[in-house]
């Protein structure tokens, strides 16, 4: 009888190793597979980044020379206000009041509407600071 129970524990012993073997092989197959499939997902990951990397890199050419046009664009009217403020400078500097007046005038007489218009608009700014006080 102790025979039976050890040859009964002995093969169910084994099949129970066999099956530990078993399960131990799925296991090391079922992390093959999803190491494969992280490898997989982190290549096309990669692919994905990759193709974007030229497009982006238009992008940001295209808007570095809209920016440089911009800044040319702003730079030139910085230029030219600067050179009218020194060229007003140097006008102002040469001429005495009375060539300015004729100036003035000459200008009023070659231009009527404009000259009313700012006429009116220095009148209007006038009255409002001396109406503040």
């Amino acid at each position: 009888m102790e025979n039976q129970f050890r040859d009964v524990s002995s093969s169910s012993a084994a099949g129970m190793a066999t099956g530990t073997a078993a399960r131990i092989r799925e296991l090391g197959e079922k992390a093959a597979q999803a190491k494969d499939a992280v490898v997989d997902f982190g290549r096309k990951a990669v692919d994905g980044l990759d193709a974007q990397r030229a497009p982006a890199a238009g992008t940001l050419d295209q808007t570095a020379s809209v920016l440089n046009e911009q800044a040319d664009r702003v730079a030139g009217a910085a230029r030219a206000t600067a050179d009218k403020l020194h060229a007003t400078a140097d006008y102002v500097r040469k001429q005495d009041i009375k060539a300015m007046a004729r100036d003035v005038e000459d200008l009023v007489r070659r231009y009527p509407g404009p000259a009313l218009a700012i006429a009116a608009a220095v009148g209007f700014m006038t009255a409002r600071v001396l109406s503040r006080d």
